[in-house]
């Protein structure tokens, strides 16, 4: 069977993933470090492939094109905009991503790919812009996982930036641009890939703080990325309930 695949950006947001693992083996990947392993009877492959768009890029190009993954899951933490209802410590998972900043600046403004004519994909007559879609099925039965067990997880449109936002104003003006919810540097580009692919990925981010005015101090960054991972882990052994959903469990299973 086909493995999974789990990219974040830094090796605290693999690390739980990485221990829980069976028969862990780790190895070097065109540059990338990677650990392969069990989890039960899933066969598992976790990369840290750094920070920012080019890294995700690059990994998740040469780790799909290397294990053929029937699943990427882009795991890790992530900034939550003022007013879309999350706090420090919330879970959420992205319908679709948007590539923020990705255009130009003219004398009346930023514009988009769109405006540009620039599709940052295109297959079989569509195309795609500054917008990426994740997979719908995937995203449902994380819904549906949180659902079961009491667990606070919100769906909605992430922003990948290359520029954090470092003020409540830039931010602000992201997410009413977007209709986004939540604001990261590596999402969009992993997601692309796996369209380009033909793979199915999702994306799961634990909130590490809010966007506002900079002040690292209130960060929460580990209890975030805990979070994230302890959900995803949850996400792969509903995987080996083959004859349930998320949420469900077989009949003989009182």
């Amino acid at each position: 069977m086909k493995p999974l695949l789990i990219i974040a950006a830094m090796p605290i947001e693999t690390s739980l993933l990485e221990t829980t693992l069976m028969q862990p083996h780790k190895q070097r990947c065109a540059g990338f470090d990677v650990v392969e392993g069990m989890l039960d009877t899933l066969r598992v492959i976790v990369c840290a492939a750094g920070v920012g768009k080019i890294n995700a890029a690059a990994a998740a190009a040469v780790m799909i094109e290397r294990y053929r993954p029937r699943l990427v899951i882009n795991v890790g933490c992530a900034g939550a905009y003022i007013g879309s209802g999350l706090s420090v410590g919330n879970l959420t998972v992205a319908s679709d991503e948007v590539l923020a900043d990705d255009g130009v600046i003219v004398s009346d403004g930023w514009k988009d790919l769109r405006s540009m004519d620039l599709p940052s994909f295109e297959r079989g007559g569509r195309r795609h812009f500054n917008s990426i879609p994740l997979s719908r099925h995937a995203s449902e039965k994380a819904m549906q996982l949180a659902d079961y067990y009491g667990v606070f997880l919100m769906r909605g449109r992430f922003a990948t930036v290359s520029t954090c936002s470092g003020t409540r104003e830039r931010g602000m003006e992201l997410s009413r641009r977007w209709n986004a919810i939540v604001e990261n540097m590596e999402g969009a580009a992993i997601a692309l890939v796996c369209l380009r692919f033909g793979v199915d990925c999702l994306e799961i981010r634990g909130i590490s703080n809010m966007v506002d005015e900079r002040d690292m101090g209130k960060w929460q960054i580990p209890r975030a990325v805990e979070a994230a991972q302890r959900f995803v882990l949850k996400y792969l052994e509903e995987m080996e309930r083959p004859d349930s959903v998320p949420g469900q469990r077989p009949a003989s299973v009182p």
